[in-house]
């Protein structure tokens, strides 16, 4: 099982095709290409979102709290052999900051250790840690697979500084059912043709010269969860089953919390 840990600030843009060829060359500059994009491909990204019967988690996170959290499963392949190994991950951001970790495990590791809490094989300290802080959150929140979303991505690194990163994804898909990685022809595009979502991922402040790029061609941030898009598109279509009450106790649907 291996583990990783991720702080930093999260900033989210919508972009075109046309406006990321004409900033691509000046990024390049300053950036390199991650090495999961052979010959300046895109790499496609697998996920599964988990939440609740009544989709608390995704009804809290986009209520803008000081302090959010979501679960989901990772996999950088079309994985379906139960002894194949995908990521399991807790999000979290509080004021802005996001922090991300994660433990690696089998398939067929998930459902014993999500429905049951059976943790999956750990082999150092940290491993051991980061599992039991998943097993608390299952525990806090009886979640199931919500939401299953892939995309393909382009990923760029700082040259100086490797912690700085920058995505762009595209052709984003999803769907509420059969949650297995790849392709279904139950699959709902989420953004238009040639539109990308550019995340810059960094530590500390921005460097000057991105600040200028974003300037000179108009990017401003615009605050985008692929998941939180999605249930606000199906909860206003409603397109959800969910049992909300208010705080009297007195059933409610999804208009209700539109006032507040």
């Amino acid at each position: 099982m291996a583990i990783a840990t991720f702080k930093r600030y999260e900033k989210k843009y919508l972009i075109t095709k046309e406006k990321l060829d004409k900033i691509l060359p000046e990024l390049l500059e300053y950036m390199e290409l991650d090495p999961f994009c052979l010959n300046g491909n895109e790499y496609r990204i697998y996920s599964i979102y988990y939440d609740t019967d009544n989709h608390d988690v995704i009804r809290q996170n986009s209520s803008k709290p000081m302090y959010k959290e979501k679960m989901r499963i990772r996999s950088y392949y079309d994985r379906k052999d139960p002894e194949d190994k995908i990521f399991m991950e807790i999000k979290k951001k509080f004021n802005g900051q996001g922090n991300k970790r994660r433990i690696k495990l089998k398939i067929k590791e998930l459902e014993p250790f999500v429905n049951e809490g059976i943790l999956p094989e750990t082999k150092d300290y940290l491993s051991a840690q980061v599992a039991k802080e998943l097993k608390y959150y299952l525990t806090r929140n009886k979640v199931h697979p919500a939401l299953y979303v892939q995309y393909d991505r382009l990923a760029l690194f700082g040259k100086e500084d490797k912690n700085f990163r920058m995505t762009f994804d595209r052709n984003v898909r999803t769907r509420r059912h059969n949650f297995v990685f790849g392709e279904s022809d139950e699959d709902e595009l989420l953004l238009p043709n040639g539109e990308y979502i550019m995340e810059i991922k960094i530590l500390g402040a921005m460097p000057l010269w991105l600040t200028h790029i974003l300037s000179e061609n108009e990017l401003y941030s615009h605050g985008f969860s692929k998941y939180g898009v999605k249930y606000k598109q199906d909860a206003e279509n409603r397109l959800l089953e969910y049992h909300l009450t208010d705080s009297d106790g007195d059933e409610v649907d999804f208009d209700y919390f539109k006032q507040y």
